[in-house]
């Protein structure tokens, strides 16, 4: 393992940078459990923030365990299109996400959304990451735009802020206001649960039948910048921001 050496050599990055791309952590932690003496180079403990590696020749470690080597993780954004599933494949051979960002890893949707919904979907191959986005107990926040059928009422409104029983409990929005100028036919939501056709159901509740519906955000990220079929790679500080949401630390 090479610390000081000349800008020219290629092969060697900074230890958190290797490590967040590998899914252990976000680099502000890895800098914490640098400085803690959890991880080691090449059998000895390293605690100078700044070390650099040889990911292709030096051995790491973090609290004994050999952090993975040779793994691009991926994080997609994806806006999602009408018409497409959130599933791999598709026995009945409809058009799925995946062949909409058509990469080179294996990548797998974060949660769902129905075929006709739209909006924020998030794609990757790092399942710790996922399946902690996905868990009840972090609550994860997501943003709907609900086009409706017909307007809202006022007492509906109400009926809907205080929550509505489905499957047996009380579904209650984080938040829910209608759109300006939008005559009562456009209505924000945002909720953590991940119920099955959640926000469609809760109007239907209503008897109000939702036409169209958009997810505007996940996990604080939107699809603002990016038209409807298209996607991009989140950005170091959005993964990062993803791992402080859920506690991700060590996967495992």
């Amino acid at each position: 393992m090479v610390q000081q050496t000349s800008k020219k050599d290629s092969s060697l990055v900074r230890l958190n940078k290797h490590l967040a791309s590998s899914g252990i952590a976000s680099r502000r932690k890895v800098d914490e459990m640098i400085i803690s003496g959890r991880i080691k180079i090449n059998g000895k403990v390293v605690r100078e923030l700044g070390t650099k590696v040889d990911p292709r020749k030096d051995k790491v470690e973090v609290d004994g365990k050999a952090a993975r080597r040779g793994v691009r993780l991926v994080y997609i954004l994806l806006n999602k299109p009408k018409d497409s599933v959130t599933t791999v494949r598709d026995e009945k051979g409809r058009r799925s996400v995946i062949d909409v960002v058509n990469v080179r890893e294996r990548v797998y949707p974060v949660g769902r959304l129905d075929r006709n919904t739209t909006g924020v979907l998030l794609l990757t191959n790092d399942g710790e990451l996922a399946n902690r986005l996905m868990h009840p107990s972090h609550e994860v926040i997501k943003v709907y735009k609900a086009t409706l059928e017909r307007a809202i009422q006022e007492r509906e409104l109400g009926r809907l802020k205080k929550g509505v029983v489905l499957d047996g409990s009380l579904s209650v929005p984080d938040d829910v206001y209608v759109l300006p100028e939008s005559a009562g036919k456009e209505l924000g939501i945002a909720v953590h649960e991940g119920k099955h056709h959640l926000i469609r159901r809760m109007f239907e509740s209503l008897n109000i039948r939702v036409v169209q519906l958009d997810r505007y955000s996940y996990a604080g990220l939107t699809h603002r910048g990016i038209q409807r079929g298209a996607w991009r790679n989140l950005t170091s500080k959005e993964i990062d921001k993803l791992r402080e949401l859920v506690d991700l630390s060590i996967p495992g």
